[in-house]
């Protein structure tokens, strides 16, 4: 009971010298809320980036491998050998198809800009890809009408596709496109089925402005030798990527007749070589993050220990009456103590509070969604209470040794 009524005292005594001295406490309060808000404005606006962004990198798939001419991270291999190796083909995937015991699905990717028509609705320079028949079962492929083509249309070639949301607006504004032609490059297609709508992605790429064919028919308009692709390769559930990496290495080096100590000819890239650019990248921001608010949250501090002072010399008499009924000196220290931690947990809630409201605007004005995620929540009101707790002890300490005689003495 008595540790209740202290803490009630504490933010009795608090809640007092916030209102009557106002202006003080506002401009102390002041800096805690500013680096409050810088700092967590900061963690939260690349918190939801980071999001956005692993979303985007997720939906590649962690447990798959891509084989292509350029590796995404830094080589041991000189750039000129790199720009002299030849693009996989599909010869390189029909090798690891018939070879791979570890893979359970696979690929092969490419693509090119055409001019899409249908009668006088026409779109310029959209992306038309080319992909194998497995590709659904590996990439995130949602199909809003229609169906994906079949596995003998996937092989002959046939001149189906399936086209993206924003594509099917612009060239069939009257309705349905399932069942229609549309030409691309001069090419009659019949369109099979519609993607589902689903917006940028972190990367600018969208499949709403999207074409996708069977990789055969793409060969009629792009020389695949010429402008290359990328073989994706998904791994078995309990196969890891280095087990799948290891095995793709082998069986390119050996289809491609590399001899021991020879340099790999391909790269085999996976998504969490950006993961870790990524990871590297946001931890910059974060101490960038902290160096803007560092300095507020350092003005604030003093602002706190200010206040601190201040009260501590106004109520020396209380003080002194205190002790004189018993009060032991870490009462009095962490009557204080609660005092200047209250006051930076005030700053530090309204700090928040601003940058709520922040997220809610842009949600509302713009189409991202930006998160005050629980943990930035967590730790703007731990970093106030630690501005609190160290700007508070130096004039709490004091106060608790004050002399309970000499501190009487000021009542006259």
């Amino acid at each position: 009971m008595i540790y209740l009524k202290l803490l009630r005292e504490s933010l009795i005594f608090a809640m007092n010298e916030l209102v009557v001295n106002k202006i003080r406490t506002f401009l102390s309060l002041l800096g805690i809320t500013i680096g409050i808000f810088s700092v967590i404005s900061v963690f939260t606006i690349f918190d939801s980036m980071e999001i956005y962004l692993r979303d985007s990198i997720n939906s590649l798939g962690s447990n798959v491998m891509f084989v292509q001419k350029w590796p995404w991270g830094n080589e041991n291999v000189e750039w000129w050998k790199i720009m002299n190796r030849d693009e996989p083909d599909l010869d390189d995937l029909e090798a690891i198809t018939r070879k791979s015991e570890l893979m359970e699905a696979s690929s092969f990717l490419a693509g090119t800009n055409k001019t899409l028509k249908n009668g006088n609705n026409i779109m310029e320079n959209i992306s038309v890809m080319g992909v194998s028949y497995d590709y659904p079962k590996i990439m995130n492929l949602e199909i809003q009408e229609g169906r994906f083509y079949t596995e003998m249309e996937a092989r002959n070639g046939r001149g189906v596709a399936l086209i993206g949301s924003e594509v099917a607006e612009n060239l069939f504004p009257e309705g349905n496109p399932i069942g229609k032609n549309i030409k691309i490059g001069g090419y009659k297609t019949y369109v099979i089925g519609v993607i589902k709508k689903k917006g940028d992605d972190a990367f600018g790429n969208s499949p709403d402005k999207t074409l996708i064919v069977p990789i055969n028919y793409l060969r009629n308009f792009v020389n695949l030798r010429r402008s290359g692709g990328t073989i994706v390769i998904m791994a078995k559930p309990e196969v890891s990527n280095d087990q799948l990496r290891d095995e793709l290495t082998g069986i390119l080096r050996s289809f491609h007749r590399l001899k021991p100590g020879e340099d790999d000819d391909f790269a085999i890239n996976e998504t969490s070589v950006i993961s870790k650019t990524f990871d590297a990248f946001f931890g910059i921001i974060a101490t960038i993050g902290w160096v803007i608010g560092g300095f507020s949250l350092l003005v604030g501090g003093f602002g706190i220990a200010n206040i601190m002072f201040v009260s501590v010399k106004e109520r020396i008499n209380i003080i002194g009456i205190q002790k004189s009924l018993g009060a032991k000196n870490f009462f009095i220290l962490f009557q204080f103590l609660f005092e200047a931690i209250a006051l930076a947990l005030i700053g530090g809630i309204v700090g928040l509070l601003i940058v709520f409201l922040l997220v809610v605007i842009i949600n509302a004005a713009f189409d991202f969604g930006m998160v005050l995620t629980l943990g930035n929540i967590v730790l703007g009101v731990s970093v106030s209470s630690i501005i609190g707790l160290v700007s508070g002890f130096v004039p709490a300490f004091q106060a608790s040794k004050l002399d309970p005689v000499e501190a009487m003495r000021s009542l006259s």
